[in-house]
């Protein structure tokens, strides 16, 4: 009896607190009962999950991380700004713009509902601004409405999956029966008994979901609730970041004159991220790429990088040698923090996906997400200043530029050093011999194989060039045989590339050390 007085207590709470939440909103009463959201409530669904992750965003405990961490942390500070108070206008403008594309779909659906109420929110929303908002609505009252929803939107995912599940059965099934037709079999097998019974079941779960989805919900009914989220999630906005969180600072700041030099404004934010990703991965392992990595590199990297980085590196000071793990180590002091930013701005990059995304996300409605899971905009290459970016590049190329040429010396030197013996048996002909011995494998019995004369010489050239990994030692000396005033680099993408084939200095000649 005690837990039901208990039951009885906390419905009649939900229901006092749900009641004062839609008459904070200006609305009138209950939502009138319209039609069936029905096949649009995937759609709903997907906003929904847009509101309840923005909702969590504006948690107290986010906005301090955000404040605390995110704004502090070495990305930020290097690429973006290290003025708090545009940081936090920054910050503030993307909670505006993603609470502006929730309401834009909130209006959208506004308009497909019956009741001329929910007709035109736009108008309703832009007086938001106007009005005292102050604690209209409670947090705790929005987090409710909200646990509600993300409720339904869950069991709308599982139809989702469900009706993917029921066309399989149906597909099936027919099949089934054209193919007994087909034999002039009867209907009455087991097979086909077994097909209707678990199209019958899942006929039924389909059901049953559809009355505890959006599916069976009124479409009025889901926007009054909406919309007051949309209510609470300005005035959150406001009181998390004050001023700055108006909604004339977020238009000031989109008009701003400096955000053209911003790499998402200037839609370039995908392209340095995948620069920046790849010489991360040229510099984890210098000596073990496909050959057209570095050409591809470089072919990238924007015009104002590429030409100081031809200035720099003929102008390089190469007295003070250093060894490949200190060139590493510097590299490493950027691209610790670099190429985070980086990843997240391709996952950025990948969207927010429909209906299917995140249905197939797995994810556990009404559950707090974590801080260090929130990904947002000041975490990716979005608001980094172009130049301070091109910057960055440079010295990493740079740097890569000395790790390449080391690495190519040290190659260069251990392949020189290997043992070269001829021997002329019988006196018939000559057929040098050559004896392999690697350092790494010392014990082990060495390989003799004979050699013709002409590989004879040709080998000897590799000795005193040097050997080129990626590509075949007859295509790297005809072609020497070829143009014999040709300078070539030590890039792996030689042979790949025309752009390494100037008889003059090149760009990679440089780098490589050839000049």
């Amino acid at each position: 009896m005690r837990g039901y007085e208990k039951a009885v207590d906390v419905l009649d709470t939900l229901g006092s607190s749900v009641s004062n939440l839609h008459s904070n909103s200006g609305f009138s009463g209950m939502a009138s009962r319209g039609n069936k959201i029905s096949i649009l409530a995937f759609e709903v669904a997907n906003t929904i999950v847009k509101g309840a992750n923005l909702l969590q965003s504006l948690s107290e405990e986010n906005i301090q991380y955000l404040k605390k961490e995110i704004l502090h942390s070495e990305g930020v500070q290097q690429l973006v700004s290290r003025d708090m108070n545009e940081l936090l206008s920054i910050a503030a403008a993307d909670k505006r713009e993603e609470l502006d594309v929730f309401s834009r779909e909130v209006i959208r659906f506004g308009h497909l509902c019956k009741d001329p109420q929910w007709h035109n929110l736009d108008r309703h929303f832009s007086r938001l601004d106007g009005e005292d908002v102050g604690n209209e609505i409670l947090r705790s009252e929005a987090e409710m409405t909200m646990q509600e929803l993300s409720t339904l939107a869950q069991h709308t995912s599982e139809l989702y999956h469900e009706l993917q599940a029921l066309d399989r059965f149906e597909q099936d099934y027919r099949q089934k029966l054209e193919e007994v037709e087909s034999f002039n079999l009867p209907r009455k097998g087991e097979g086909i008994s077994m097909l209707q019974s678990e199209l019958k079941h899942q006929r039924k779960l389909v059901r049953s979901l559809k009355k505890k989805s959006l599916w069976s919900k009124s479409l009025e009914e889901i926007i009054e609730k909406l919309v007051d989220i949309v209510t609470y999630m300005h005035q959150a906005i406001c009181e998390a970041f004050g001023d700055n969180g108006s909604t004339s600072v977020w238009k000031d700041a989109n008009k701003s004159n400096d955000n053209p030099q911003r790499l998402g404004v200037a839609s370039l934010a995908l392209h340095y991220a995948n620069l920046i990703n790849q010489i991360d991965t040229i510099a984890s392992r210098p000596a073990s790429l496909p050959p057209n990595t570095r050409d591809t590199l470089y072919h990238g990297l924007p015009p104002p990088v590429k030409k100081a980085l031809h200035r720099r590196l003929q102008n390089a000071d190469t007295k003070d040698e250093m060894s490949v793990s200190q060139v590493k180590a510097e590299m490493e002091k950027s691209l610790q923090w670099l190429v985070p930013i980086a990843t997240n701005t391709i996952k950025a990059h990948q969207g927010f996906g429909w209906v299917g995304e995140w249905a197939n996300s797995g994810n556990e409605f009404g559950k707090t997400t974590s801080t260090n899971n929130s990904l947002i905009r000041l975490q990716t290459l979005y608001h980094a200043d172009k130049q301070k970016v091109d910057l960055c590049i440079l010295e990493l190329i740079t740097w890569l530029h000395h790790l390449i040429a080391l690495v190519r010396h040290r190659d260069h030197i251990f392949f020189k050093s290997l043992p070269l013996q001829s021997s002329n048996p019988k006196g018939q002909g000559f057929h040098p011999g050559i004896q392999l011995s690697s350092p790494l494998n010392t014990g082990v019995k060495t390989r003799s194989m004979l050699l013709s004369l002409e590989d004879r010489i040709l080998l000897n050239q590799v000795c005193r060039w040097r050997m080129v990994p990626g590509i075949s030692k007859s295509q790297e000396f005809s072609s020497t045989r070829k143009t014999s005033n040709k300078v070539w680099a030590l890039s792996r993408s030689t042979g790949s590339s025309p752009m390494l084939e100037y008889r003059n200095s090149s760009l990679l000649d440089v780098m490589d050390g050839l000049e």
